[in-house]
This record gives structure tokens, C-alpha cells and sequence, in this order.
């Protein structure tokens, strides 16, 4: 079925478990209302050091300031309230160059250089009945089936629809349609394309101003448990069906966790990529012991193609990390993974992010099997008192490898401030 709204379905499922006469909490359209402006500064250097040649574009290195605005109205009294939320976001470059754009912070112009400043403004309808809420206009989702990207300059956002409905204990449901989306280094809204693995599908006529899920989540043993079923369709591109399971256990000083998904994706209506054959299973093992908590992540795709997700946001595996993706037609990959909270030590706001990812087994359709590796290191710091208290400093270092794709050496340097206004 082609361009069919599974937001309907939600809207009845939600109904049937609405109380008639249950009456939301609220403070008021005004009382209630808050407002934020987030300053984010970010250096990106990302240099290809297998490309060569006066031709090839072996750098990408801005610099911008970014400005995030969120202003949040409360809800009208009553047994429906309204309400709206109003989201500007603005990008202003700082240094680029010709020879170094495309690094996802800016806008690159038709004469190869990046704009100087690209800017959004959006707002929401929301609704609110009961424990149920409904939404419509400028969204940022953050879903099993469309992560919430926010990993550049300015985050990407969707325009349509959304409901969430909790209207039963430990019980979530979801479902929207998005009719266009704003990329994260861009100012208007477009059609939606597709990504598979690491490439982009940007070709003309190969765009859906559709993306329709719906799914369930349910908690339970004392929310240390959940289970949950999603499905999503790129309208005429692909469609995809989730399956996800998560445990935390704990066992005397630690906590023990478990996370097992599965995704299974295939071509949708008039496939406009032609076939798509994707399944990927994902599971991970933690633990947690004062500051320190340990993780071992293994990661599968299986059948013909890549893992197929709207462009330009992250995947939801859980191999994702900030270079290469591991999702690679048949790639195997595992993650080993150590973030620690200096907290434990009396050093509260500083913490660190060490992983390691090798996948192998990658069908390249080049005649050879496609290895890559990663290795990130973050630290992050907040500054815990004084005139600049609450700021964050944030320095990524990654060194990632490949024998199909581009090898690349990449340094981030993210400043962020987040003034309440209201």
C-alpha cells in the first residue's frame, strides 16, 4: 500500500484506551511555559589521508557558532489543553574555505564555498488529553526508527504529525507521519531520502515526502525491563519493522544490562531504489561499577543490501559511532567500549568515552571482503561553579581505517551554554 497513513491506526488505538472523563494536570498556557537559547560553538576537522591528488578534496575544516531557541507554552486549563512550541535556530560561519567544505556544519553554495549564516524558525501545535499528546508542525523526533541527529552545528528537524500515548502503566504508543524534513547544515525542508550504509541516495527522483511509523513500547519489573515492536515506511523507498529488548539487573555494587534489537527492511511501494534486502541484529552487554561502566556491543547485517535509514541522520544500531557506521551489506562488527565519570573520584562534571570497533565480512561488490576499524576518544567537561558554570566543553579525537572506503583522522572541539529564560 502505498503513501498509507499508519498515524490513523495510532489515533484509534490511543482512543480506545483514553479515559472519558480523565482530566490533565497542567499549570497553564502561560505558567507553564519555558524558554531556552543554547550557544554551541564547534571546530570539525576531518582529513582523508588516502585521498591525494590537486583534484580530490583530502580536508573538510570549519569552524561556526551556532544559536539554539526553544520557547515552550504551558497548556490552556481544561480537559483538552492547547498549547505551542516555537523552536530558531541559527548557523554562522566562523572559518572555511573552498578546498575544505562538507563537513556538515554549513551550507555549501553552487560556487563550493559555505554560506555565511543559514538560519530556521519553526512551531507545533500541541495537544494534550489526558496522558495522551499530539502534535503538529516543526518536530524533533528521537525514535527506534529515526534517531534524533543532533551531531553537528544545528540539530535536523521533520514537519507533520505526532501522537504519544500513555495512557496505561508502563505502556507507550507512538505514531506520526513527517511530510518533509530540514537537514542539520541546511535552512528550507525538502522530500526525505534514503541512506544505505555509508552512501548516500541522493538521486533525482528518489525522495518521499512520506515517512510514516507507528510503534509500542511496554516497561515493566519496575521499569528495569522493556520491551517493543515499531514499524516505519519511507513512503515508495523502503519499510522496516523493529523488535527491541532491554534488562538492567543489579548484582550487589554493579548494574548488569542487556540490550538485543532486531531490524528487518525491505523495498516499499514503487522502489525507487529498486530491491532493498536488509536484516540487522544487535545486541549489548554492559556493566556499571562506580564511575566506570564497560560495554560489549555485537553487530549483523544480513541479506543483499546495506542498512537502509532516512539521509542525513544517524542509525539506531548500536555499532553507530561518529566516523563509519558498521552497517555495511553482510558486515559483522563488534564494539568494545569504557566511559567513566570522574565524579566517583571527587571530580564531578569531567567524564571520558573510549571505543573500539573492527567489522569485517563487508560485501563491497568489488570483488574482496570490505575490513574497517575505529577507534574514538571523548572528554567532555562541565563546569561545575563560578561565572561560567553549566558551560560544556567537549574534544573528540578519531582515527578510523578501511580497505573499500576512506580512511579518515578527525578532531572535534564543541562548546555549549544553555541560558534559561523562562
Amino acid at each position: 500500500m502505498q503513501n498509507k497513513s499508519y498515524f490513523s491506526y495510532l489515533l484509534i488505538a490511543a482512543g480506545l484506551v483514553i479515559p472519558a472523563t480523565s482530566t490533565a494536570e497542567t499549570k497553564g498556557f502561560v505558567e507553564g511555559a519555558s524558554a531556552t537559547l543554547q550557544a554551541r560553538n564547534y571546530y570539525f576537522s576531518r582529513n582523508f589521508s588516502d585521498i591525494v591528488g590537486p583534484n580530490q578534496q583530502s580536508k573538510a575544516e570549519e569552524w561556526a557558532q551556532g544559536f539554539i531557541l526553544r520557547i515552550n507554552s504551558g497548556y490552556t486549563q481544561g480537559a483538552i489543553g492547547f498549547g505551542v512550541d516555537a523552536i530558531g535556530m541559527l548557523g554562522i560561519k566562523l572559518d572555511s574555505g573552498g578546498g575544505r567544505v562538507n563537513t556538515g556544519l554549513l551550507p555549501t553554495g553552487s560556487d563550493g564555498k559555505a554560506q555565511d549564516e543559514y538560519s530556521r524558525l519553526g512551531a507545533a501545535l500541541k495537544v494534550r488529553w489526558s496522558q495522551t499528546e499530539f502534535r503538529l508542525g516543526e518536530l524533533t523526533p528521537d525514535l527506534p526508527v529515526l534517531t534524533f541527529s543532533d551531531i553537528r552545528l544545528l540539530p535536523p528537524t521533520y514537519q507533520g504529525a505526532s501522537i504519544v500515548s500513555r495512557e496505561l502503566a508502563g505502556l507507550t504508543l507512538q505514531g506520526g507521519q513527517f511530510r518533509s524534513g530540514s537537514l542539520l547544515n541546511e535552512a528550507g525542508d525538502g522530500k526525505m531520502y534514503a541512506k544505505l550504509g555509508h552512501a548516500p541516495q541522493l538521486l533525482e527522483g528518489a525522495a518521499s515526502d512520506r515517512f510514516n511509523y507507528a510503534g509500542a513500547d511496554y516497561a515493566f519489573n519496575g521499569q528495569r525491563t522493556s520491551v517493543g515492536a515499531w514499524y516505519a515506511q519511507l513512503a515508495d523507498i523502503y519499510q522496516q519493522r523493529v523488535y527491541r529488548l532491554s534488562h538492567s539487573e543489579p548484582v550487589g555494587d554493579w548494574v548488569l544490562g542487556a540490550k538485543l534489537a532486531f531490524y528487518d527492511s525491505k523495498e516499499d511501494g514503487d522502489r525507487l531504489l529498486g530491491r532493498i534486502d536488509n536484516r540487522a541484529a544487535v545486541s549489548q552487554l554492559s556493566a556499571s561499577h562506580g564511575g566506570h561502566t564497560f560495554l560489549l556491543g555485537y553487530q549483523a547485517m544480513f541479506g543483499d543490501d546495506a542498512f537502509p535509514r532516512v539521509f542525513n541522520n544517524i542509525t539506531p544500531l548500536g555499532n553507530e559511532v561518529p566516523t563509519y557506521e558498521f552497517a555495511g551489506a553482510d558486515e559483522r562488527s563488534w564494539q568494545l567500549r569504557h566511559d567513566y565519570n570522574f565524579a566517583a573520584l571527587g571530580l564531578p562534571g569531567l567524564v571520558t568515552t573510549v571505543r573500539y570497533i573492527r567489522g569485517d565480512n563487508v560485501d563491497t561488490g568489488l570483488g574482496y571482503e570490505g575490513r574497517e576499524w575505529e577507534r574514538d576518544l571523548d572528554i567532555g567537561y562541565t563546569v561545575q561553579s563560578g561565572v561560567l558554570k553549566n558551560l560544556g566543553i567537549r574534544v573528540r579525537n578519531v582515527t578510523a581505517r578501511s580497505n573499500y572506503r576512506t580512511d579518515i583522522d578527525e578532531n572535534r572541539l564543541i562548546f555549549n551554554y544553555t541560558w534559561r529564560l523562562l
